[in-house]
């Protein structure tokens, strides 16, 4: 088979074309009527609450790298500038795409259910009166009426602050027209129930119900015309660590200029007066491409609120309870279960509490003598920061904060500093990188009075709420080689003490993408050698121009390679002597799912490693990560029967990426990648039953004939 050219930038897929083909496959389960109604609204909001991240800092920062001229390739050959018209193209697309599906699908499904957003002509007389006293009690206390002229300059408008422009004329001088600006506020939900009947759901949207009264925010004033609109700003932070006296001053600093970033974006009704459109686009310096005539309401992500207070639960997913793995307080402690074997688990599935017992226990125990912890992303009423603070009065504790965790910095600044004033020691990780790697190290006291050290290490953040909705691997071992290496990458995160190996880990930017190399340039050895060799690979994203480049390397030497990717993915594949032997899948559900598993055949000795890592740049070069070696039997075969099987064998919600760049449902794209399995199987909803006891180990899918090879012998490490 002639191999194709590695140098032709056609083998990479543009990663922002790719991500928004990612954020298209979630509307899709917003447009799917096989799905909940309700659950299809949260998808809905969910697409939105996507776009604005991608618009505040993606598309932002293509914007500046075109403003300043920048000629830069990207992998697939374009410019910056050329890159933007395109994307911008695409946006504006699937806006349109949005709020079609929005008008014509969920508003006439939802009104079938007696759930209705009206409008203010809509309302019945009780109504009006209740949403009149709401207005006059609650709202308009809040409201700050803003007209623009020489005296009053236009008001600075927050990132993503729903507005109300109104076009007014002052009623006793000469006709004058003027520009009114009002802030919506954000303290009150931005739709308001209204009083109904039993079996039935109806709101109103509150910028209607300020519009509805704007002659009481204008007196003397002819209210001419009025349209909601919201700008995006540049949410990219900009930090000059070694210059900085403190990181955490720093990033505060930037939070604030982000809130008066320059705009991207301007969202407005599509009915708006075309001089309201004109005076806020020159006021903002915007492009008419920046320009977006909404359709419908203005930002979508509100849409949630249905979702949160509609109360029925027919229409949504039917109640979870996740799975205790590990006995309850009053058994055995948590400590004695470790040592007694290590401990996998698997979220949402699991429940997340174990590893929240775990870090209580250790906070309780009087026989544990320290923690270490690296906190990313964690809830706002977060039990393990709680119980961190409290064990800082009785043992050494000391947390790596991760204060550039982007939109999450504000909350970490106010962790780090409750934690410091609890007297935990509070460090920010090695300048110039973001620690994201999930680690909780546990020293103790044993009975025989020697020191064991306990560990946790983790695909996902430690959020209590995120882990009821994210797929996500933990494991939990005082396994001496594992708990070493966790020790000496806490020494790098505080003292950037760094070592030659960490092994059993890998840890990024040090060995980590050296050694994934390695593994993927191992794998096409055993191949040219005629041993078995396979890669499987789940995580988030794939957009390593080195990674790409050995995974083609690998297909060509003969590997069969199957990646679950959920975003966005640069690689081509199934193109003939490139990447022939390489799959790529998708799968967009109830879970968002975040584990990372990597599996290398090997030669028939299965390697299974998970960890905090996707294959992109930034998670190998610019962050401190952290992949570890899965070495117990039982655990590697846990993997496989419940994560790596249910998921190659999902038929309903995986996608199959064709070298077109298209992404194909895989039951439409059966005939075209040779699929041969003809039944219906959602892998997450197959888990969830498997959690619950309704389904056992004999109703597992069999895992593909190319990943059954040689187990390891059992061993009793991890």
């Amino acid at each position: 088979m002639a191999k194709r050219a590695l140098a032709d930038s056609e083998r990479f897929f543009n990663r922002h074309f790719s991500w928004m083909q990612f954020n298209e496959r979630v509307l899709e389960e917003a447009c799917d009527p096989a799905n909940p109604l309700l659950e299809r609204v949260k998808f809905l909001a969910i697409t939105a609450g996507n776009l604005d991240e991608f618009v505040e800092v993606r598309l932002a920062g293509l914007m500046q790298q075109a403003e300043h001229g920048n000629r830069e390739l990207s992998p697939d050959g374009r410019t910056s500038a050329e890159v933007l018209v395109e994307l911008t193209r695409r946006i504006h697309a699937f806006v349109e795409a949005q709020y079609q599906c929005w008008r014509e699908e969920l508003v006439p499904a939802l009104e079938e259910e007696s759930i209705r957003v009206l409008g203010l002509g809509e309302l019945r007389p009780k109504e009006r009166e209740h949403i009149e006293n709401f207005y006059s009690q609650t709202v308009e206390p809040l409201l700050t009426p803003i007209t623009v002229d020489p005296a009053h300059p236009f008001p600075h408008v927050l990132n993503k602050a729903l507005c109300l422009a109104f076009l007014v004329r002052r009623i006793r001088r000469g006709g004058q027209t003027y520009l009114g600006v009002v802030t919506v506020p954000r303290a009150l939900p931005r739709l308001v129930r209204l009083s109904s009947a039993e079996g039935e759901a109806e709101y109103i949207f509150l910028h209607d119900v300020v519009h509805a009264f704007a002659e009481r925010l204008y007196h003397g004033y002819e209210v001419l015309s009025a349209a909601a609109f919201r700008v995006t700003r540049n949410s990219n932070l900009y930090l000059e660590e070694e210059e900085s006296r403190s990181l955490l001053e720093s990033v505060d600093r930037q939070l604030h200029r982000r809130r008066k970033g320059s705009a991207v974006r301007l969202e407005i009704e599509s009915t708006a007066n075309p001089e309201i459109i004109d005076r806020l686009q020159a006021n903002f310096h915007l492009s008419p491409g920046q320009v977006f005539r909404i359709n419908g309401p203005i930002n979508l992500s509100r849409v949630s609120h249905l979702y949160d207070e509609t109360a029925r639960p027919d229409l949504k997913y039917r109640p979870f309870v996740p799975r205790e793995v590990v006995a309850k307080p009053g058994s055995a402690s948590i400590f004695d279960q470790i040592r007694e074997r290590s401990i996998l688990l698997h979220h949402p599935y699991d429940s997340y509490s174990t590893v929240v017992r775990f870090i209580e226990s250790a906070a309780a125990d009087p026989d544990v003598l320290s923690i270490k912890q690296t906190l990313y992303r964690t809830s706002e009423n977060s039990p393990i920061v709680r119980a961190l603070m409290e064990a800082a009065a009785k043992k050494e504790v000391a947390v790596v904060v991760e204060l550039k965790a982007r939109f999450d910095e504000a909350s970490n600044i106010r962790w780090a500093r409750n934690l410091q004033e609890a007297g935990v020691q509070v460090f920010h990780g090695v300048v110039g990188l973001k620690t994201h790697c999930k680690l909780v190290l546990v020293a103790r006291r044993e009975p025989d009075g020697q020191i064991g050290r306990y560990a946790h290490l983790g695909t996902g953040n430690y959020n209590p709420s995120t882990a009821r909705f994210y797929t996500d691997l933990s494991l939990l071992t005082c396994d001496p080689h594992l708990t070493s290496a966790v020790h000496h990458v806490f020494n790098y995160l505080t003292a950037h003490s760094e070592r030659r190996h960490y092994t059993p880990l890998f840890v990024a930017p040090l060995n980590l993408g050296r050694s994934f190399l390695g593994l993927i340039n191992r794998e096409a050895g055993h191949a040219q050698a005629g041993r078995p060799a396979f890669i499987f690979a789940k995580f988030n994203s794939l957009l390593d121009e080195k990674i790409i480049g050995a995974l083609y390397r690998a297909s060509q030497a003969g590997v069969r390679i199957e990646l679950l990717v959920r975003g966005a993915c640069a690689l081509r594949p199934g193109v003939r002597g490139l990447s022939s032997r390489i799959r790529v899948r998708s799968l967009v559900g109830r879970f968002l799912e975040h584990s990372r598993i990597f599996v290398f055949g090997n030669g028939g000795q299965t390697d299974v490693y998970l960890g905090s890592a996707d294959w992109m740049q930034r998670n190998i070069y610019e962050r401190v990560e952290v992949i570890f070696h899965v070495k117990d039997a039982a655990l590697r075969s846990r993997i496989f029967s419940e994560v790596v099987a249910p998921y190659l064998a999902d038929t309903l919600k995986t996608r199959i990426l064709m070298p077109t760049g298209e992404y194909v449902r895989l039951r439409a794209a059966r005939q075209l990648v040779h699929l041969r399995n003809s039944h219906h199987f959602n892998a997450q909803e197959f888990l969830i039953d498997f959690a619950e006891g309704r389904r056992n180990a004999e109703s597992l899918p069999a895992l593909p004939a190319f990943l059954r090879v040689r187990p390891r012998h059992a061993t009793s490490t991890p």
